[in-house]
């Protein structure tokens, strides 16, 4: 595996260097030497015969990091007072707070937030419950549920080794789509009980957004969920991946000169996230899915099925093609991997149809490395930053929810995930080119755009629900028209 520094290992170490003329280029030399990349090298003080720097390097992973400590040591003449992992530092004390909306300084600020004004609130919710949307942070308020069964990356490693990722994801959550996002890190593994858990909840929230929760339990959970609440569900390593895939296969596509109708697409892996990936490429108009698990190709009939495969199979491979991922492949325009790392050779590649298009998605390591393909691939995509094309859930879910809190939408529809697919597509526009199909993370159209193609999507579709007439049950804040002039 091919291995990039990266922030997620970056750490700051504070040195005491000799002050004679060369002795920071020679620190320098010896960092590039063993593979580390500066970022920032910082004056702390000048002390007698030395002086102090931090010296921020990025790191490869944490054994790379203590071979740059131990090289960076070794350097006559410097000496490593300490050093911090920043990443670590980033979650000292947990990543996200809660802050009020309204200062309270007065008396009066008092009396209107809390008592005795917050009783009139209180009783108008009570009169009529629709109130509490417009009335309380339900309006704006996401839960991320997990039970920590099925970690990117990670596995099951149990409800509080889960909360440092869902803080990042209520993070996101915030800064791309403005939505008041809480992790909920269930102590369960039990379908029953964290449907219970999550109903008995829902009352605050406006949305559920579920993660990182293992197949086949993810499916009962969410269609439970979605028939008992009012509010939308929605399992992001399902649908988030499935539209931002599609975002992206809809614009690999124009560049290779293809239509959805007429390619077939192998999806290695039928977990959550590749099950949900052929469904909504089907919805789209993809004519041709053959899913392939470890047993080979799923097929209608096959012996052996679980149930969830059996239902897979049902809607694709219509040709009934038969064997392992090498006959999957042969012939095939598109390849979509949801599976685990290392486990496609270039030569299977090779097999596709002229102008293949490659998305290796498996996190942190690619089905195929991209370098090994990039001489024939038409369009390559990973999970991973620092390759282009990244196929990052981050640009769905804070403009999808957004776009669902804002209409008041109590359901998610499949041309819901549409709309958002093409409109992550539509950002990209005229820039299009095969190593630039999905926008950045960083565009700040993305969000945006999403929102609009959601709330519109439920709006004409029917699923919308107004509330405007709710905000002030005694239409005080509107002037009587016997006073109007």
């Amino acid at each position: 595996m091919i291995q990039h520094p990266s922030a997620s290992f970056a750490f700051t170490a504070r040195c005491r260097i000799v002050n004679r003329p060369g002795m920071l280029g020679q620190l320098t030399s010896a960092i590039g030497s063993v593979g580390g990349d500066i970022r920032a090298l910082d004056i702390v003080r000048v002390e007698g015969s030395g002086i102090v720097r931090d010296v921020t390097v990025l790191a490869a992973d944490a054994d790379h990091a203590q071979k740059l400590i131990q090289r960076m040591s070794a350097v006559p003449g410097v000496e490593v007072l300490e050093y911090s992992d920043r990443t670590f530092l980033a979650h000292l004390g947990g990543k996200i707070e809660v802050t009020p909306r309204h200062p309270i300084r007065t008396r009066d600020d008092l009396s209107m937030v809390y008592t005795p004004g917050v009783a009139r609130i209180c009783m108008a919710i009570a009169e009529d419950p629709r109130r509490v949307r417009n009335l309380t942070i339900k309006r704006n308020s996401v839960a991320i549920v997990t039970d920590g069964s099925a970690v990117l990356g990670l596995g099951n490693i149990g409800p509080e080794a889960a909360i440092p990722v869902m803080e990042g994801k209520s993070m996101l959550f915030k800064e791309f789509g403005s939505v008041d996002a809480f992790p909920l890190c269930l102590a369960s593994q039990d379908v029953e009980e964290i449907i219970r858990t999550v109903v008995n909840i829902a009352p605050i929230f406006g949305g559920i957004n579920l993660e990182d929760i293992a197949a086949p339990r993810c499916f009962e959970i969410e269609r439970r969920l979605s028939e008992l609440l009012d509010i939308p569900v929605f399992h992001d390593d399902q649908h988030g991946t499935a539209i931002v895939v599609t975002a992206a296969l809809l614009n690999a596509l124009k560049i290779v000169g293809k239509r959805l109708e007429d390619v077939r697409v192998v999806c290695l892996g039928v977990g959550a996230a590749g099950t949900a990936v052929t469904r909504l490429l089907i919805a789209a108009g993809v004519g041709h899915v053959i899913g392939v698990d470890r047993a080979g190709i799923l097929s209608e009939g096959a012996a052996g099925l679980s149930p969830a495969h059996a239902t897979y199979a049902a809607s694709t491979n219509q040709d009934h093609v038969t064997g392992g991922l090498r006959e999957a492949l042969a012939g095939a325009d598109v390849f979509i991997g949801t599976s685990v790392g290392g486990g496609v050779e270039a030569d299977l590649v090779r097999l596709m149809a002229p102008s293949p298009v490659v998305f290796a998605l498996a996190n942190p390591e690619p089905e195929i490395q991209p370098e090994a393909i990039e001489d024939f691939a038409a369009v390559i995509a990973t999970g991973r930053s620092d390759y282009p094309n990244q196929i990052n859930n981050v640009l769905c879910f804070p403009g999808f929810f957004r776009g669902l809190l804002d209409s008041g939408a109590g359901q998610i529809s499949n041309s819901m995930k549409l709309a958002a697919a093409h409109a992550i597509a539509g950002v990209v526009g005229e820039d299009l080119h095969p190593e630039y199909i999905i926008p950045s993370v960083f565009n700040r159209d993305v969000a945006p755009a999403v929102a609009a193609a959601v709330g519109g999507e439920a709006r004409s579709s029917g699923l919308a629900r107004e509330y405007t007439d709710l905000i002030d049950p005694l239409h005080l804040a509107r002037p009587s028209r016997d006073l109007a002039p």
